[in-house]
């Protein structure tokens, strides 16, 4: 069984630059993708890390490869498209995709992985860039029990919990439940905010309510600091990534014949913003979304 040696790493963005810093604090050889969409690398180059622009070399220097970007589009280019992984992964390489994809996309491609002898693990994170940084994200694992074993210890760099959700695919099935209600949770409290403005309700009466009682939740505590101070710092994840993860989970749920009412509604919401332009703010200026319509 070949050893964990050299790690390649695709999409050092907002989520990514985490992992990526903290698996080259853990003292692996990283050697990543150079991307327009990058954040800032000089830490990674301070730690040791080298680039390179070309993800067919990336392929060939890495034992492990690990991946976090937008979604499954994205996911399909990098490792199926002509220039993609597939074509230059060594047998036994192993890739762990750490994106938001539907879980039909991390079946497909674990198999045709698995035809050139490569494995796969879908791996994707919950949590805030900030606990990235911190290594402390929590990872959902889809794939053989064995396999998660062997890519535990590049896992435990940069996260605080790993679940084994189950076979392929089930990690990434766990994501978009995660995030369909957080993010559903997150529609809600914009919507009750402004009704709580409109009503003259005092706000911060209403936020330690909502804390004290029953609607205390992950998603009051990141979107209170914009309702108090209109601070959205810590809650990055971005209007148009709420739209995407909630239609997944919306095809999800037709794929099963599973009934969809609340998805579908707050689907909605986040595709009212983005048609007023609201795709790249942060998902407490759904409020400001709402408003338009009082």
């Amino acid at each position: 069984m070949k050893e964990i040696d050299n790690v390649g790493f695709i999409g050092v963005g907002v989520m990514g630059h985490g992992l990526a810093k903290n698996i080259a604090r853990a003292g692996y050889p990283l050697l990543f993708l150079e991307h327009p969409g990058n954040q800032p690398v000089q830490d990674l180059y301070d730690l040791g890390a080298n680039s390179s622009a070309s993800i067919a070399t990336i392929a060939r220097h890495s034992d492990v490869i690990v991946m976090c970007v937008t979604g499954s589009a994205q996911v399909e280019e990098i490792l199926l498209g002509g220039e993609g992984l597939l074509r230059d992964l060594e047998p036994g390489a192993i890739v762990i995709d750490c994106s938001t994809v539907e879980p039909h996309v991390s079946k497909a491609v674990a198999a045709q992985l698995h035809e050139t002898g490569a494995l796969f693990v879908d791996a994707p994170l919950t949590r805030t860039p900030r606990e990235a940084e911190l290594g402390q994200a929590n990872v959902m694992v889809g794939g053989d029990a064995a396999l998660l074993e062997r890519v535990r210890p590049i896992l435990e760099t940069f996260s605080e919990n790993i679940y084994h959700a189950g076979p392929t695919g089930a990690g990434a099935t766990l994501k978009l439940l995660h995030n369909f209600i957080s993010l559903g949770n997150c529609v809600l409290l914009a919507e009750a905010v402004v009704t709580a403005r409109k009503s003259c309700v005092d706000i911060e009466t209403f936020i330690e309510v909502l804390t004290t009682g029953g609607g205390d939740s992950t998603a009051l505590k990141r979107i209170s600091p914009f309702v108090r101070d209109g601070d959205a710092a810590g809650f990055r994840f971005s209007i148009s990534n709420s739209a995407k993860d909630t239609g997944y989970y919306r095809s999800l749920a037709a794929h099963l014949g599973v009934p969809a009412v609340a998805a579908n509604a707050i689907h909605r919401v986040f595709d009212q913003a983005m048609a007023q332009g609201l795709g790249d703010s942060p998902v407490p200026e759904l409020i400001d979304s709402l408003q338009k319509n009082v």
